[in-house]
This record gives C-alpha cells, sequence and structure tokens, in this order.
C-alpha cells in the first residue's frame, strides 16, 4: 500500500471510532442491561452495536483485510491486513456511569502495526497515529516527556491481578518507592497521558491486544517505547505492557527482569 492509501484507512479507522462513539453516546445516556460473557467478563448491547459500526466502515475501506472484533471474533485468519477491533473497551466502567472507557482500533501489515486510533466519547479524547506520521491529540501533535531519572517518573499501574502474585511484584514495590509519584489512571486514560508528556511509564498486566494495540502505536509515535513486561513486541498473544519514555523504559525492564 502506498501513502495515500494509508492515509485513507486512518481516516477510515477515524471515521468508524465517531460512528462506535455515536453508538456508545445513545446507550450512556439511556442506560443498559448488563450480560456476562464466558470468561466472566460484562457486554452489553452497546458493545455489540458499536462493533456492528465499526465494522460496517472498515470492511468496505479496506476489502481484503480481515477484522478481529472483541465481540464478533475474527472473520479471516490468513489475510496480510488485519483491523483489531475494541469497541468498548472498559465495559465494567461504562455500566458503573465512569467515563473511563473507549473504543480502540487498530490495523496490522503482515504484523506489524501501522496505525491507531483511540477514542473516549465521553471523556472528550480522541488520539491517532500512523508509521511516520507521529501522534495526535485532538488535532495536536503530542510527545512523551524527557524524563530521565526515576526519581522524577510519574508512573501509572493497572489490571495488576497477575503480578501481585509473581517475583517481579517486589521489584515493581522498589521502582514505586524510587520514582515521584504513583498514580492507576487505567484503561486508554494512562497511555493519553504518556503519549503527551503527563506520564513517564504505564505498567499493566492482565490485558488482551484489541485493548493496547491502537495505544501501542499512538505511545511509539509519539516517541515512546511499548512492549510486554519481558521486553517482547506486541503480538496477538500479548498479555501484559511496560510502556514508557524510552531512558524509564530500559531502567525498569532491567528491575523488573532482575526480580
Amino acid at each position: 500500500m502506498n501513502q495515500q492509501q494509508w492515509g485513507a484507512a486512518l481516516q477510515a479507522a477515524r471515521d468508524a471510532a465517531d460512528a462506535a462513539a455515536e453508538v456508545i453516546r445513545h446507550y450512556w445516556r439511556r442506560g443498559v442491561e448488563v450480560e456476562i460473557k464466558s470468561d466472566a467478563t460484562p457486554v452489553t448491547i452497546a458493545d455489540r452495536e458499536a462493533e456492528q459500526a465499526i465494522r460496517a466502515i472498515l470492511a468496505p475501506a479496506l476489502p481484503g483485510a480481515a477484522i478481529y472484533g472483541e465481540e464478533f471474533g475474527l472473520d479471516n485468519d490468513s489475510a496480510e491486513l488485519l483491523w483489531l477491533v475494541d469497541p468498548l473497551d472498559g465495559t465494567k466502567s461504562f455500566v458503573r456511569r465512569t467515563p473511563f472507557f473507549s473504543t480502540q482500533i487498530a490495523l496490522m501489515h503482515r504484523g506489524e502495526l501501522v496505525l491507531g486510533v483511540s477514542s473516549a466519547p465521553i471523556y472528550g479524547e480522541t488520539m491517532w497515529a500512523s508509521a511516520g506520521g507521529g501522534a495526535w491529540f485532538n488535532d495536536e501533535r503530542v510527545h512523551v516527556a524527557g524524563t530521565a531519572e526515576m526519581a522524577q517518573a510519574s508512573i501509572s499501574i493497572g489490571n495488576v491481578k497477575t503480578l501481585t502474585g509473581d517475583a517481579r511484584w517486589q521489584a515493581l514495590g522498589q521502582m514505586i518507592r524510587d520514582s515521584n509519584r504513583i498514580r492507576g489512571y487505567g484503561d486508554f486514560c494512562h497511555y493519553h497521558l504518556l503519549a503527551r508528556g503527563g506520564l513517564d511509564l504505564v505498567i499493566e498486566s492482565d490485558v488482551n491486544i484489541l485493548d493496547v494495540a491502537a495505544l501501542a502505536m499512538i505511545v511509539r509515535e509519539a516517541g515512546g517505547v511499548f512492549t510486554d513486561l519481558e521486553g517482547k513486541p506486541l503480538n496477538l498473544e500479548t498479555r501484559s505492557v511496560l510502556a514508557g519514555v524510552p531512558g524509564l523504559h530500559t531502567q525498569a525492564l532491567v528491575r523488573l527482569a532482575g526480580s
């Protein structure tokens, strides 16, 4: 694909996120019933209709691409182009009337992320990025902070249940004690803050690729580093995140690996 086609794909992703936002706002105002899926996570009509709205835009935009969505699964496992879609990441927040949820749309080409859109319609933030095109926040180009020392670092953690039973828990505790401050913004929010210079490190376990693919693209294009907790690149099996400004990501990886 050429640059013009990538640009059209990014616009389709942004349009799809806007379409999902309309669905989400509708159900946010009126409320929804909650079902529990087989994996014990909640789902609502807002999740399903938002994904349908997204698919209706993405499918004709790149006819040869597969779509892997949170609610309706993978429709083609052999395509070189793969859309990754979480229509309503943060359903637990949504059903409890907390605005920390978002729509996540990313595109992979032969296993490499090439663009991402993160839309938080109630919170009022949209970020997007494409390979070589930088990271953008509500139409303003953004960059990660230049923080170099752990003593000045702001760290945010999320979904750390697995880590509490892991040897790295003690290393994380020491890193927190050595940092400037610790927060737990969670979901899209701490990645948006990282990409625009408001945080320096994000640490999470218990995620999946649909939660973080678009956010990874955004953080990378903002100048940050985004891997799993072992420092490995993201793939469809990714379950953890270590994201941060370059120098602090390296320091954190060494600390966690040495635990």
